[in-house]
């Protein structure tokens, strides 16, 4: 199974918070959305580590995936370390772990016309 990685934005912690139950109501999206203080490559891996995994997915595969991502998007870490930073200590930079598979199931019915 092949996994991506995205760090997707800052936010308030009541907005994720709230983000986060409305996910939890819904049908299994394929992603996982992760709240950190830190823009860290540890502070990711421990959220992912934290994070209730989905039926069949390999912990080891996901850190490695987030691992590929911080060591090749240099300029996307650094715009949400500085987002983050500017941003009050009340906020989370949000990142999204995904099943393949399932974000693009999920992407093709978004984009399928209603009948």
């Amino acid at each position: 199974m092949e996994y991506s990685f995205e760090l997707v934005g800052v936010s308030p912690v009541l907005s994720f918070f709230k983000h986060q139950q409305a996910v939890q109501r819904r049908q299994h999206t394929g992603a996982e959305y992760l709240g950190t203080y830190r823009c860290t490559l540890d502070a990711l891996i421990e959220s992912v580590e934290e994070m209730p995994l989905r039926n069949h997915w390999n912990l080891d595969r996901v850190v490695d995936t987030v691992i590929n991502f911080w060591l090749n998007n240099n300029e996307k870490v650094s715009h949400w370390k500085k987002r983050l930073e500017d941003a009050r200590s009340d906020n989370l930079l949000v990142a999204r772990v995904a099943d393949l598979d399932s974000l693009k199931i999920e992407f093709e019915t978004l984009l399928k016309p209603e009948s």
